[in-house]
């Protein structure tokens, strides 16, 4: 695996598929604003999982978009992610050139993610996130759920979030083919 080389955060992978998932993401209009459907997935996520916070995340050369968003954390409010996010921020681009789920019971027993700006900035602790592969083969983002605790996911969080992410595939395409 390739490692950008940026000042930001040296670990966060190179992204080589960005220029075909920003065409297959524009032919499927997703990634540039809020959609209720993918919010209400999110909040689905929160219920299954248990989980604060969900997200479904288009990612770009240089941000994520948080199409879908949902929080069931109380609190300090700026603790809340916004809908937008650095891309070298967060474990969902490891994901994106993964092609493959990721699960981080404890972010911190893992030096490679424990210094990801998402631990110091939004107190993140826990990661539970799967690729959305279309069926051209494009991987157009995550779904993912995250906690300011650590989380035994095992085994049964990651089949649960890898069976979220093939729903939501399926109706990403059923509204493809409704156009």
């Amino acid at each position: 695996m390739i490692y950008d080389s940026s000042p930001h955060h040296p670990l966060t992978p190179a992204d080589l598929e960005v220029p075909l998932r920003m065409r297959r993401l524009r032919e499927l209009g997703l990634g540039e604003r809020p959609d209720p459907e993918f919010d209400d997935f999110a909040r689905k996520l929160t219920e299954v999982t248990g989980a604060p916070y969900a997200m479904v995340n288009f990612i770009s050369e240089d941000r994520q978009y948080f199409a879908g968003l949902h929080t069931v954390a109380k609190g300090d409010p700026s603790a809340t992610p916004g809908r937008e996010m650095d891309r070298d921020h967060g474990y969902c681009p490891h994901v994106v050139v993964r092609r493959k789920a990721l699960v981080l019971d404890d972010v911190c027993d893992y030096p490679r993610f424990a210094g990801n700006p998402v631990v110091d900035e939004i107190g993140i602790r826990s990661y539970l996130g799967a690729p959305l592969i279309d069926r051209t083969g494009t991987t157009l983002g995550t779904i993912c759920v995250v906690d300011v605790e650590p989380r035994p996911w095992g085994r049964p969080g990651l089949e649960t979030i890898k069976s979220m992410a093939a729903e939501l595939i399926e109706r990403i395409h059923r509204r493809e083919d409704s156009r």
